[in-house]
């Protein structure tokens, strides 16, 4: 930021431009240590905390530059994926990848649940889609056929 600039003075575009970096979608979650499990067992993702100590109701998990909030509210406050709302909407999350092919051959060894195995899962999106342990849908893709 600009110091010399003042309150009258509109922020500069290119800045603003710049300055976002990344994105955690946040998920209610209905067991939150079989969410983790579920990410880092099948996902291949690293527990980055949860808290609070003694009685951990919130956390979050990553893998190279993405991140996911998962926090456990009340016993009756469950996941709503969004397929649950609207059939159409069934992306939760969805995650450009540089080679959807090698992570989509990981994850199979890994034992993940697909909703959509390695195609193109939408006009020229090249990935695959797979569900965590709430029901939440993320999609793993790049854009064209992945250099096939």
């Amino acid at each position: 930021m600009n110091s010399a600039r003042t309150a009258s003075q509109p922020p500069n575009p290119e800045d603003a431009s710049r300055n976002l970096t990344s994105i955690s979608p946040f998920f209610i979650v209905k067991d939150l240590q079989a969410s983790i499990a579920y990410y880092v067992d099948r996902l291949g993702f690293q527990l980055d905390f949860q808290g609070p100590a003694g009685d951990p109701f919130y956390g979050r998990v990553s893998r190279d530059d993405i991140g996911i909030m998962l926090k456990a509210i009340l016993p009756d406050v469950l996941p709503r994926p969004n397929r649950t709302r609207h059939e159409w909407a069934r992306w939760d999350a969805y995650i450009y990848t540089l080679n959807p092919d090698v992570l989509f051959d990981e994850f199979r060894q890994r034992g993940a649940s697909f909703v959509k195995e390695l195609s193109f899962i939408d006009d020229g999106l090249w990935g695959f889609e797979v569900t965590d342990a709430d029901g939440y849908v993320l999609a793993f893709f790049c854009l064209g056929n992945g250099g096939k």
